[in-house]
């Protein structure tokens, strides 16, 4: 995390936003996971997130650099489906930005990771059953305040499906997107994934959307803010501004 606020300030991004994952994978009453009956192992090593141990090392790096704006938060997987547990723990918690992303859906008895889904169906019927899901949870929970990472199985696209084309899939999108709008919340120009057309980022602003944020996703420091040039070039070509001020989403 410092080295993450180093590379911050050497982009020139004048805040960051450490959304760690918070994924469960054993249920409470009110998750909806129970009462689907899936197993929830996506992935052979999941642990839940240390929130402690989490928000000391951001008050360490908020004195370290008090000239850099660094947010806490947390990017809750499939949050509709483990509504109760999420809740709790974030209400605990009091992170500034929560973020909403979908990186498994449900299928064969279990929540599967998208790019396993890839070996187990066509790369177009892995799309439209994301897309699915991912309207689900935008549907389905309220505790989070921008949704990551649109297309998050686009990372993966197998070469032997051809070019990808967000035309394709271009009512999915809009219904997800859609959704988002009328419960007046921010979508996420994430610049790990392949980065989204001005076009569809114009579906997001006809859709009724008002805002966006940059996400670089970073994962390692040298990702921070990586992208984010060209990131703002397809969002001004949508019409979307900076906004209030340097901390802000930007806005219509």
């Amino acid at each position: 995390m410092v080295r993450s606020c180093e590379q911050a300030l050497a982009a020139g991004v004048p805040a960051v936003a450490f959304t760690d994952h918070l994924d469960f994978t054993d249920w409470i009453d009110g998750d909806q996971i129970a009462t689907e009956h899936l197993d929830p192992h996506r992935y052979n090593r999941m642990h839940l997130l240390d929130v402690t141990g989490y928000l000391a090392a951001v008050d360490d790096c908020r004195e370290r650099y008090p000239d850099l704006r660094i947010l806490s938060g947390a990017e809750i997987g499939e949050a509709h489906m483990w509504a109760a547990s999420a809740e709790a723990l974030v209400a605990a918690s009091s992170f500034d930005r929560i973020l909403g992303s979908v990186h498994a859906v449900p299928f064969g008895g279990r929540l599967t990771a998208a790019d396993e889904l890839f070996r187990q169906m066509p790369a177009a019927e892995v799309m439209r059953r994301y897309l699915g899901e991912l309207l689900r949870l935008v549907e389905g929970s309220d505790l989070f305040q921008v949704l990551a990472h649109l297309d998050f199985p686009r990372r993966m696209w197998p070469w032997t499906a051809g070019s990808y084309d967000e035309r394709t899939f271009e009512a999915e999108y809009r219904a997800v997107l859609g959704a988002l709008a009328v419960s007046d919340r921010v979508l996420e120009v994430n610049t790990k994934s392949p980065l989204v057309s001005t076009e569809l980022v114009r579906w997001w602003r006809e859709a009724g959307g008002r805002a966006v944020s940059f996400g670089s996703d970073a994962h390692q420091p040298w990702r921070v803010g990586d992208k984010f040039k060209l990131a703002v070039d397809v969002v001004e070509g949508a019409g979307f501004r900076a906004g209030r001020d340097r901390y802000d989403f930007w806005r219509i």
